[in-house]
């Protein structure tokens, strides 16, 4: 049997405000050459671009939620497809999918002439759809907003499995998904001290000392912090040092355009 490639690549790693080193977050899945883009800031086209790959052989989009900062480059992606003869499924929560086609209709994206055709997919929690015969994905509630998912993927058959939260504050349920999971890769927009600071900050996001004890309990083997806040100061190694005081298992901080291979041997 041949042995497929699973890829993840971090388009972007950071929060709602650039910095120099990191960009809004967004992820590319490589399934055996068939791409999976969750989440479309900013200047996601050329990123594609620079880690080698094509943007039009991306077949599914997911969309996490609507704040700016994760759906504010859709169409001028689209836009960027435009003269491509192919079908782009485009999926989120009803809230999300509603949104989306609303300000690609708004640029005249959806009209005839454009040769891009998008399949808008509507979800809701518990909702699973295939993206490829070996990857299936599952949607869950998370409370960020009112139009947040958060996403499991199953690659088969290794039974690889992998969740992306998007952005979330500490929500339970979520990690009872994540038990033994082998990729969590999680919200974590800074270190907890902010967070003490600044009690809002607990309705949307999570801190890293909270994380690495949550990722500890469930017993995730391998813990991606993401979404690092770009208007707070802190060194990336405070988020280190605080998922670290529980956190035993394996810890990746990812920068913008890093590669990961998944795989069951690590």
């Amino acid at each position: 049997m041949r042995i497929k490639m699973s890829e993840v690549y971090f388009i972007g790693t950071g929060g709602s405000v650039a910095t120099v080193e990191r960009d809004n977050t967004s992820i590319l899945i490589n399934r055996d050459h068939h791409l999976i883009l969750i989440d479309s800031p900013g200047s996601v086209t050329q990123k594609i671009k620079k880690l080698g790959f094509d943007p039009e052989h991306i077949g599914t989009l997911i969309i996490t939620h609507i704040h700016p900062d994760h759906v504010y480059g859709l169409p001028a992606f689209v836009h960027s497809l435009m003269l491509k003869d192919i079908v782009l499924n485009l999926c989120g929560s009803a809230l999300a999918v509603d949104f989306c086609r609303e300000i690609l209709d708004m640029f005249h994206l959806l009209d005839k002439k454009i040769k891009c055709k998008m399949n808008f997919i509507p979800l809701k929690p518990g909702d699973e759809f295939v993206i490829d015969n070996s990857l299936h994905c599952r949607a869950d509630d998370i409370p960020h907003s009112p139009s947040s998912l958060a996403f499991m993927f199953s690659f088969l058959p290794e039974r690889i499995k992998l969740l992306y939260s998007g952005d979330t504050p500490v929500h339970p349920p979520l990690f009872q998904l994540a038990e033994n999971i082998d990729y969590l890769i999680h919200d974590c927009s800074a270190p907890s001290r902010f967070f003490a600071k600044r009690p809002s900050l607990k309705k949307m996001h999570t801190d890293s000392l909270t994380l690495g004890r949550l990722a500890q309990n469930a017993g995730v083997r391998c813990l991606i912090p993401c979404h690092f806040s770009g208007e707070i100061d802190y060194p990336i190694s405070e988020i280190e040092q605080e998922i670290r005081a529980h956190y035993s298992g394996k810890l990746i901080i990812p920068a913008d355009l890093m590669p990961l291979t998944l795989s069951l041997e690590d």
